[in-house]
């Protein structure tokens, strides 16, 4: 029983010294898919973030509303990607730039 127990201690030990690690895998600047997506705030400062977002949604046949802004470095810009609102004539207008 022992051997057991200080077995377990030292896989404890073990675990709790290695360290959390969070930026083991890196972030994309832009992430997104047919409901919304995120937009780094280093890349809005950058770029236009609205016309990223538009473009992005558009491809959907839908239409942006951003959500919240953290504006700090480190921070997103996160969107939702809406159905074209009922009256509207048209799709949404995808730009080239």
């Amino acid at each position: 029983m022992r051997i057991i127990a200080a077995a377990g201690l030292l896989a404890l030990g073990m675990v709790a010294s290695q360290s959390a690690r969070a930026d083991i895998l890196p972030v994309p600047p832009f992430k997104g898919n047919d409901t919304g997506g995120i937009i780094a705030y280093s890349l809005a400062t950058q770029a236009d973030a609205r016309q990223v977002a538009v473009d992005h949604c558009a491809r959907y046949g839908k239409v942006v509303k951003f959500l919240a802004v953290q504006a700090y470095e480190g921070g997103y810009i996160s969107f939702s990607c809406r159905w074209v609102p009922y009256g509207a004539a048209e799709q949404p207008i995808r730009t080239l730039y």
